[in-house]
């Protein structure tokens, strides 16, 4: 039973980034070992993190909760000095210029994911935020950690790193959160 468990903890975890591929319509496919393409990496980081930003910034505006209101003033602080950090590592890397990305453009996914918050009030809005939130800092967390461990550019290599704790933090902290507003 322990082994089945083991078995299935590890297949759930080796699958976390390919669907992150998936989700993020990306076109380079990811390896079965569970590694993530410098590539895939610096053109998935810099949408997913505008996503952030400006999802939180309709939270400010729209939530009426006071601690949702407080997340997204964290998100849009914490997720702006990543975006710095993400240029920086960039600079330091050994990627060349036809593989860095023109700017942070959101995935269709994630434009669409905006325009549906745009849409969203009152409470609808928090549900839909936060839920928003939980999904994205999951898939942050698996494709940091992942780019970490695998990660072939040591300057990106070492940004994921230093980014996952803060990435880690949101995700409990966005939990919490959600689990305060069900009702």
């Amino acid at each position: 039973m322990k082994t089945l468990l083991t078995m299935t903890a590890a297949a759930l975890l080796a699958g976390a980034p390919a669907a992150l591929a998936q989700s993020t319509a990306q076109t380079t496919p990811l390896a079965a070992d569970s590694k993530v393409d410098t590539q895939t990496f610096i053109k998935t980081v810099p949408g997913a993190n505008e996503f952030e930003i400006q999802s939180s910034k309709l939270a400010e505006q729209k939530s009426a909760s006071a601690d949702v209101k407080a997340f997204a003033k964290q998100m849009i602080t914490d997720h702006t000095k990543a975006g710095e950090d993400f240029k920086a590592a960039l600079a330091q890397g050994q990627t060349t210029a036809s593989t860095k990305p023109a700017g942070p453009a959101l995935q269709p996914k994630e434009q669409g994911q905006l325009d549906e918050l745009k849409a969203a009030s009152g409470k609808d809005f928090d549900t839909k935020y936060i839920m928003m939130q939980v999904d994205a800092h999951k898939q942050a967390v698996a494709l940091f950690s992942t780019y970490a461990k695998s990660g072939d550019d040591p300057a990106m290599k070492e940004f994921a790193k230093k980014t996952l704790p803060v990435l880690k933090m949101h995700e409990k902290h966005v939990k919490e959160l959600g689990a305060a507003h069900q009702g």
